[in-house]
């Protein structure tokens, strides 16, 4: 009995000594599996439809009868992106749903698309179809901000109301190196960390060698993204004045990616449209400033009519 309990506990030993060499090696893995079970111990259903013959993967939360909200991920994003975000619109009674665009996250990677905002947008539109949604409010994230415009301005019918957060879209070139989107070593990857947030953590060696890996893994598909932005197509600046659907623009004041000047170039753009600023936060605002957007979120989506449109400075919300 004490041999075996010994060689129990050199058995429990081995695997969490196992355990850590792999978290180690593979800790972007790891905390991705890691936030995984933590929507599942939420209640978050995890699940996929197949659009034009592609596997899309999403997420669903909230109850079965709350009025649906789908959420838009950005270039290089996952559905995962909207964790600290959904669960104020979930605990709002609304169905929350939040797909992997094509080539991302775990939806498929077909080699021969473009990955353009149009076909985004057709993804979009495929989505509601298969899913069973006539109509949705639509928020959308940085890239995801330029696919939600392209999906509003083509199927006006479906969008009640239309929120877009740190968004893309305007024919504004960058200011940046757009090649940082895909950083090839530790140098790049510390410009990119601090063009997408105020005052990046120091990243260990370790997490920023598996970044870049991940992020080699993908960056086919993030360049062919980007190259199409880059280009100009699907830009909506003739297309915007056209919305009719009350618009929110939420944004990070520190954004360097899509800064105020193309918040305010928007907002001057749409008819019926409200700009709001949070301080402190830069381009992942939506993730990292959740506190802030989230009770905004679901004030614009309960409201019976948009406010007056102004810009306005949200104090104390980080």
């Amino acid at each position: 009995m004490a041999n075996t309990r010994k060689n129990l506990r050199y058995a429990a030993i081995g695997v969490l000594f196992s355990a850590f060499l792999f978290m180690a090696v593979r800790p972007i893995w790891t905390y991705e599996r890691a936030q995984s079970l933590r929507l599942l111990i939420q209640g978050v259903s995890s699940r996929s439809v197949s659009i034009e013959g592609h596997k899309i993967h999403y997420y669903v939360r909230g109850p079965k009868n709350g009025s649906p909200v789908v959420l838009i991920h950005g270039l290089g994003g996952r559905a995962e992106d909207w964790s600290n975000l959904a669960p104020y619109l979930a605990k709002a009674g609304y169905r929350v749903y939040t797909p992997d665009l094509l080539g991302f996250g775990q939806s498929d990677e077909p080699p021969a698309e473009n990955y353009s905002i149009a076909t985004q947008a057709g993804i979009v539109n495929g989505f509601f179809d298969a899913v069973g949604l006539k109509q949705a409010d639509v928020a959308g994230w940085s890239m995801g901000g330029w696919i939600a415009q392209k999906f509003a301005v083509d199927h006006p019918d479906r969008v009640r109301r239309l929120a877009l957060l740190d968004s893309a879209g305007l024919r504004i070139p960058p200011d940046w190196d757009t090649r940082l989107f895909t950083p090839s070593n530790s140098d790049d990857l510390r410009q990119l960390e601090a063009l997408l947030m105020p005052h990046p953590p120091a990243l260990p060696e370790f997490v920023a060698a598996d970044l870049l890996r991940k992020s080699a893994k993908s960056a086919w598909v993030v360049k062919r993204a980007l190259n199409s932005m880059l280009l100009g197509q699907d830009v909506t600046d003739t297309e915007l004045p056209g919305l009719r659907m009350p618009v929110l623009l939420l944004w990070g004041a520190q954004d360097q990616i899509t800064p105020l000047k193309e918040a305010r170039a928007m907002h001057a753009l749409i008819p019926d449209s409200r700009l709001e600023i949070v301080p402190g936060c830069g381009h992942l605002a939506p993730d990292q400033c959740a506190k802030a957007f989230g009770p905004r979120m679901v004030q614009f989506l309960d409201a019976d009519t948009l406010l007056p449109p102004t810009e306005q400075l949200l104090q104390g919300s980080i």
